[in-house]
């Protein structure tokens, strides 16, 4: 077992607000929507957690862990800084105003580790 000090970098897309009396006139979306999202969908859930794959033989180390006080969460997929990403894209895009859409995140495990997603290679189901 071990653990990351993630960092996680979101762009979206859309047109910026045209409004001389709209607050956000220049926007596309204000920066602390976007981080509001991140943080209530991905950071709050999954900080100081650990993530076991919800059909992994070790479950019982997570249980194990629980019984300790850890916060322990069961994902439906290997907790890998891929499969997060995938994991992550979905909670967001759920969440963004319908003007907005995700174009790109990138989870940094270190400095020179990191896994990249962009909404172009995703296909259509």
């Amino acid at each position: 077992m071990h653990g990351h000090s993630y960092k996680l970098f979101v762009t979206v897309k859309g047109k910026p607000v045209n409004d001389l009396d709209n607050p956000k006139n220049g926007m596309v979306v204000d920066f602390g929507d976007i981080k509001k999202i991140v943080n209530e969908e991905v950071v709050d859930i999954w900080d100081h957690a650990v993530l076991i794959n919800a059909n992994s033989p070790h479950k019982e180390l997570g249980n194990e862990l629980e019984g300790r006080g850890h916060k322990v969460i069961y994902c439906s997929f290997q907790p890998t800084c891929e499969n997060m990403l995938y994991e992550i894209a979905a909670k967001v895009q759920a969440k963004l105003p319908s003007n907005i859409s995700l174009a790109y995140l990138k989870l940094h495990e270190t400095e020179n580790s990191y896994g990249e997603w962009f909404a172009e290679d995703q296909s259509e189901n």
